[in-house]
């Protein structure tokens, strides 16, 4: 399953908020606390996605230096 994710970096709250569009597509809001430096945001994206999905494996495939990402969840 790929997820649309738009990242919040260094907002001061960890939330994931879903956003249902008109054409029924469903993207993602992440608030992350971390800074978006030496990739700290991305690792905390993947570890809090691996925990909200329970899934066994994440992979970034789209936006490792853009707040708009593109993951991919088994």
């Amino acid at each position: 399953m790929k997820l649309t994710i738009r990242c919040f970096p260094h907002s001061g709250r960890q939330e994931i908020e879903k956003i249902e569009n008109s054409d029924s597509t469903t993207n993602y809001k992440v608030y992350l606390k971390s800074n978006p430096e030496d990739n700290k945001a991305n690792i905390e994206l993947l570890k809090m996605l691996k925990k909200h999905f329970k899934a066994t494996s994440i992979k970034l495939i789209k936006g490792r230096t853009s707040r708009n990402k593109v993951v991919e969840i088994n």
